[in-house]
């Protein structure tokens, strides 16, 4: 366990390792005066992600509670697999359960943007009754072919650009459709989440190529019933964003997923698809509203 604190900034870097050895990042968002007895808020990355992704959205909620974003292995600062077959939901989820351990966590709330939705669910699955709400950001058990298809061609493909400009034209590129709204300062901002500066100057994707791997095997979905897992969450204030352009989130399986849990709604983002940054005004009113939902102690 190792953690660093920077005065210029308002999170703690946390180092814990996996079960087979892989060193792991996360930041960490102090709670505030009063709060520290609260869940803590987990926000858990999309496939290519990293605790970028939350830059905006963590400190607003560590306003009202403790958060801690994760950076699963492969990605960011949480170094890569020797293994690209454990680049799967389930290793992820281990490597969560193994961080709540170390810091000695009970109950807590997620956000989770896709993949991190995916974790999510699977917690509540294997860990009932400690999830303590939870904000699936465009995803849920039944998820779109097509879009699914679409990130498949993309993952793990790709090589450097000379500047961040050279870079951010290229994602512009890639994800016209996605963000259709988007300037160039817009996509500065995204690809600087989402890419890094190696040491000889290039601009590549912040994640391990090795990510790809697993999603290259025949039948990798497996045809594998999610709505268990998605039901395991009971009770809890379930938050379902759903980008109005989304070819992963269909709307009728986002109204699904509502009605199928007592305290779960769906809030759709204007003008976006896969997926919401929760930057957007309509997002983050939303989950202004589902944190104030969440247990106090």
């Amino acid at each position: 366990m190792s953690v660093k604190q920077d005065s210029r900034r308002d999170w703690s870097d946390h180092y814990w390792w996996s079960g087979d050895g892989v060193r792991l990042h996360a930041r960490i968002y102090a709670a505030p005066p009063g709060r520290e007895n609260a869940p803590p808020v987990l926000c858990l990355p999309g496939l290519a992600r990293n605790a970028r992704d939350f830059e905006a959205v963590a400190p607003h909620v560590a306003q009202e509670r403790r958060v801690i974003v994760v950076e699963f292995r492969g990605r960011g600062e949480s170094a890569y697999a020797k293994d690209p077959m454990t680049y799967v939901p389930l290793t992820y989820v281990q490597d969560v359960v193994a961080l709540l351990d170390e810091l000695a966590i009970d109950r807590f709330a997620t956000i989770g943007t896709s993949l991190g939705g995916l974790v999510s669910m699977l917690m509540a699955a294997s860990l009932p009754g400690r999830l303590a709400g939870a904000v699936l950001n465009d995803v849920g058990p039944e998820l779109e072919t097509a879009g699914l298809e679409r990130i498949r061609d993309y993952i793990g493909v790709g090589g450097s650009q000379p500047t961040w400009m050279h870079a951010a034209r290229a994602v512009a590129e890639l994800n016209g459709a996605v963000y259709p709204g988007y300037e160039i300062h817009d996509w500065l901002r995204l690809t600087k989440r989402t890419h890094r500066l190696t040491p000889e100057g290039r601009i590549v994707t912040d994640y391990d190529k090795q990510i790809a791997a697993p999603l290259r095997v025949p039948n990798s979905d497996g045809g594998v019933d999610l709505w268990p897992a998605y039901q395991a969450l009971g009770d809890v204030p379930v938050l379902i964003l759903r980008g109005e352009h989304s070819d992963i989130l269909a709307r009728p399986a986002a109204e699904k997923m509502a009605a199928k849990l007592p305290r779960a709604r769906v809030v759709e983002v204007p003008g976006v698809g896969h997926a919401p940054t929760m930057d957007e005004p309509e997002a983050r009113a939303a989950i202004d509203a589902w944190v104030a939902e969440l247990p106090g102690a």
